[in-house]
């Protein structure tokens, strides 16, 4: 049975985009969110002083995905101070250390390696890390613990806006919700097929958007003159990555993508501006516009 969770984070000066703690209840890690131009203000935080794992996080206009470098330290302050200076990509910096203090040098060495796996399998950002580090040797019991440190590590990750390390979808367990009666997880996803000739293409209706799955086809139309710039750019960025490859007549996707949008994800598949509450479709045949009417 799954359980809710509490979480609590605190603006330090009030304000959203200022430094952020967050933790969740009766669990002894915490995680710190700061501004680049703001790393100067954690001496007063005796939290950012012990061993702990950190990701640096940047934006480009030219990705869709963001830019993420993931480290640990032993005095996760130290090293924030010594990136200011020497890797230019981030802007917001947020690490994780134990209020307990009994975080080790393996202890963070292990989820630093882990984190860099996770984020490299998931492929929902851009890596600045040159390689996978080396996984320290741990206990069993150590191992397990980390790895539930790793799963919180997601949780508040997440509230914090930062969802790289959870895929798109997972085709077993993504979005699921629990009933409040039974207590039991119940998938909440609506498999959806686009409606255009003989176009194969499905796609999954998630909490985060239209996760368009890998084999689904698109036309090798990149929609120039057509598509809003930002719709071309990421068609553009699927084909150069390989997200998008030739296929006969059509391009096919490799991996499951997610759009922010219906409409967003049916445009940028056809190469034109495309209505994709009207384009995609349920098993019955309802379209997404009227399965949303229908649920409200």
């Amino acid at each position: 049975m799954a359980y809710g969770k509490s979480i609590r984070v605190y603006l330090a000066d009030g304000t959203p985009t200022g430094l952020k703690h967050a933790e969740i209840v009766n669990w002894t890690g915490q995680a710190i969110s700061c501004p680049r131009k703001r790393i100067a203000e954690l001496r007063e935080w005796e939290e950012s002083k012990s061993p702990g794992v950190y990701f640096l996080l940047g934006l480009e206009e030219t990705s869709a995905n963001p830019f993420v470098y993931i480290g640990e330290s032993e005095n996760v302050l130290d090293r924030l101070l010594n990136h200011s200076v020497k890797k230019d990509f981030w802007r917001e910096a947020v690490f994780f250390t134990n209020k307990d203090e009994n975080l080790t040098k393996s202890h963070i060495k292990y989820l630093e390696s882990r984190l860099v796996r996770i984020a490299s399998e998931v492929g929902r950002c851009v890596l600045e890390n040159g390689n996978i580090p080396t996984q320290s040797s741990l206990p069993r019991s150590d191992r397990d613990s980390m790895e539930e440190f790793i799963g919180n590590i997601k949780v508040l990750m997440g509230v914090l806006g930062h969802r790289f390390l959870e895929p798109v979808y997972t085709r077993v367990s993504e979005s699921k919700t629990v009933d409040s009666s039974s207590g039991e997880r119940v998938d909440t996803s609506i498999p959806l097929t686009l409606n255009y000739k003989k176009l194969n293409a499905n796609a999954m209706l998630t909490d985060e958007g239209v996760v368009v799955l890998k084999g689904s086809e698109a036309l090798t139309d990149m929609g120039e003159g057509k598509l809003a710039p930002g719709y071309l750019r990421i068609k553009q960025q699927l084909v150069d990555s390989g997200g998008l490859v030739t296929k006969g007549d059509r391009l096919e996707l490799t991996v499951d993508y997610l759009f922010n949008s219906p409409s967003a994800a049916s445009a940028i598949l056809l190469g034109r501006p495309d209505n994709g509450r009207v384009s995609w479709r349920s098993e019955s045949g309802k379209t997404l516009a009227e399965i949303e009417e229908s649920g409200l």
